[in-house]
């Protein structure tokens, strides 16, 4: 799920103004997030389609709440609605998209039943930013709307004469843009959900963009980052996250729900390593290649990724500054680096865990990279990330802390 937007750590998506190269004197023009930003397109070997394994756990760990918010977006009208909007914002493309939105329905459709009710008609909006591939999404769509035929035609007797529409009535569009930007109509949306996105931020913090480089070689935050750009970065984080929420509460209905599952934090502090750690070892990786003059120094020094794991105190002060959702629950899930699974290449070589974790990595923020950096080290760059996490792994228990809100609107 990344945004990118729709897009997802690296997982997923991320949304809006300026990039992530620090700003130079030379004047350059600076491409925004939203333009560079996308998951590695189709469903080759360093795409996210086939490297998203990750992802795919932090929407296990968060299907129960998903579930349980969507039935209660259900119910929560005094009549049985006879349509429902879903939005899903930072989709990103490939296997995981269409699993949320087939859990969501699912759930729906056994609501109704169990309720003896019709299921309501389903609109869903799969959300990314503009370069995400939803060409890959929309060629899965026959199958999914076979199922939704199926198991309408099965469980919900009630709309069979209205289904001439793919044989369900289930309605998917593709919403490209920004989610700190407004997508939909005010008080029209039911149920957001979002997985693996909101770590993403819309730019780099001003602070860092505006002065010479503050981080220099270092791509993200760590124990040696001035307290300047830590607390350039909260606040970067602060000011999105209130700017998602306060447009949410335009577009959702009184008593519409979120589930929102990002990469976040146990510890107050922003650098510890479950937290920035996979950031630290790619800032490695390029400064070993500096030294060998395969890399610019420079090109290291004005890069920032325009990401933020935030913990649960910051979140929950910009949802008390923003005071239109009840946050119903929050719970905090570890993930291994690799996605705990075994995969293999197209050779059929199983992959190291090392080689797992650095094509999870590289099918996320490849494009910001190579943006940056250039193709041409692409390769050499995520061999050698691959090594090095082999390395880290083999003596460290590092894991992503994967956080999920519950949320409900009020005033119903």
């Amino acid at each position: 799920m990344s945004q990118s937007t729709t897009s997802e750590f690296l997982f997923g998506r991320s949304s809006s103004t300026s990039a992530c190269p620090k700003s130079k004197e030379g004047g350059e023009k600076m491409q925004t997030v939203e333009e560079i930003f996308h998951m590695n397109k189709g469903v080759g070997e360093t795409s996210y389609a086939m490297n998203s394994d990750v992802q795919n756990n932090i929407i296990s760990v968060g299907r129960e709440a998903t579930k349980k918010r969507i039935v209660q977006a259900l119910c929560s009208s005094n009549n049985w609605p006879v349509s429902m909007a879903i939005a899903d914002l930072g989709c990103s493309s490939g296997p995981n998209a269409l699993r949320v939105i087939s859990e969501i329905t699912d759930a729906i459709y056994a609501t109704s039943r169990l309720l003896d009710r019709p299921a309501p008609e389903l609109v869903v909006h799969l959300n990314d930013l503009f370069g995400n591939d939803f060409n890959t999404i929309f060629a899965s769509l026959p199958s999914f709307y076979k199922k939704m035929k199926q198991q309408n035609n099965t469980n919900n007797n009630h709309n069979n004469k209205n289904n001439n529409n793919n044989g369900s009535n289930c309605f998917v569009c593709g919403v490209p843009g920004s989610f700190y930007g407004r997508l939909f109509p005010s008080n029209s949306i039911h149920f957001v959900h979002s997985s693996s996105s909101l770590h993403w931020l819309s730019q780099v913090p001003g602070d860092i963009l505006e002065g010479r480089a503050l981080n220099k070689g270092k791509l993200y935050i760590s124990k040696s980052s001035p307290q300047s750009v830590l607390n350039a970065y909260s606040m970067q984080f602060k000011n999105d996250f209130l700017n998602f929420m306060e447009i949410r509460s335009q577009e959702l209905v009184a008593g519409g729900c979120m589930v929102l599952s990002f990469l976040g934090r146990n510890s107050l502090d922003p650098a510890e390593p479950h937290a920035c750690y996979q950031w630290e070892l790619l800032a490695q990786v390029l400064m070993a290649m500096v030294s060998e003059g395969l890399v610019e120094e420079e090109k290291v020094d004005s890069f920032d990724a325009p990401y933020y794991a935030p913990c649960m105190e910051e979140i929950k002060w910009v949802l008390q500054k923003e005071g239109s959702f009840i946050l119903e629950s929050c719970e905090a899930y570890e993930i291994d680096w690799d996605g705990g699974v075994e995969f293999h290449s197209d050779s059929f070589k199983v992959l190291s865990c090392g080689e797992r974790v650095s094509r999870t990595i590289r099918a996320v923020v490849e494009s910001m990279l190579e943006s940056h950096f250039g193709s041409h080290i692409m390769d050499e760059l995520f061999l050698r990330y691959s090594e090095l996490v082999e390395h880290h792994l083999s003596n460290n228990r590092t894991k992503y802390i994967n956080l999920v809100l519950s949320l409900v609107k009020k005033g119903w």
